[in-house]
């Protein structure tokens, strides 16, 4: 039985909620018990936001994520706040076109993509999120590309549908950097 806390935390703006909104869809199109918490400051773009997902095989008893295994740092602040919450052998990705510092630890596995340079490279403007998400799924071996196809269906809404293939583009990059 497997469960992992994902801590997801970055400005308001960076698809912060997106990203652990997408992790949870998927973890139930994979028949997992999920718990998805989203926390944002008051300001939607520029204020701080984090987003608690819980993916199991077993029932989520709390939706908080105090101790995760993994964390997805998008800026500074972030990282700062969170990098010793993590627990020993677990992982920290981070957004190393924003975060000039190092990771302090020794007894986590880190990550560092320049995901905010590669959108802007590749023309998958905002889509660090998912630039990042993809590097995660790479790592932790749940790469599955109809799983991760009919989670983007359910969050990208049908007002913007044609965001379907440059969400799979950024993943896609993410995986193979």
């Amino acid at each position: 039985m497997k469960t992992t806390q994902y801590l997801f935390a970055g400005f308001g703006g960076q698809g912060i909620l997106f990203a652990g909104k997408f992790a949870a869809y998927k973890g139930l199109i994979e028949d997992k018990q999920v718990s998805w918490l989203p926390s944002y400051g008051p300001e939607m773009r520029g204020g701080t936001a984090s987003c608690s997902v819980i993916i199991g095989d077993e029932p989520v008893g709390s939706p908080i994520v105090s101790k995760p295994d993994v964390l997805i740092a998008m800026n500074l602040p972030s990282l700062d706040r969170y990098e010793d919450s993590v627990v020993p052998g677990g992982m920290i990705f981070a957004d190393s076109s924003l975060i000039e510092r190092k990771v302090c630890r020794d007894d986590v596995k880190v990550f560092y993509i320049p995901a905010t340079k590669l959108a802007d490279e590749n023309g998958v403007g905002k889509l660090a999120n998912m630039i990042i998400v993809g590097k995660i799924l790479k790592e932790t071996g749940e790469y599955n590309e109809d799983a991760v196809i009919a989670a983007l269906k359910k969050v990208i809404s049908a007002k913007h549908a044609d965001m379907l293939d440059i969400n799979l583009k950024a993943i896609k990059l993410g995986y193979e950097n």
